[in-house]
């Protein structure tokens, strides 16, 4: 018989980059909360706001405001 263990993963959590940003680290949050490369979120925000008519550009600022900035030192 075998005895599984429960080992629990690390949770993940969502926060804005201090070190990959261009404008605030929310694209570099968001790529490192996903596991995507943060330019691929970058090129899909700027294509949103062309598509959308500018409809990307609030929730950007709404991302900007309700993701907490990353833990560290200032």
């Amino acid at each position: 018989m075998t005895n599984s263990v429960y080992t629990p993963q690390a949770t993940k959590k969502l926060y804005r980059s201090r070190t990959d940003k261009m404008v605030a680290g929310v694209a570099g949050g968001w790529a490192a909360y996903l596991g995507v490369d943060a330019a691929i979120l970058r090129i899909a925000l700027v294509a949103g706001v062309f598509f959308t008519a500018g409809f990307a550009i609030p929730l950007y600022a709404a991302a900007w405001l309700l993701t907490p900035e990353q833990p560290g030192e200032s």
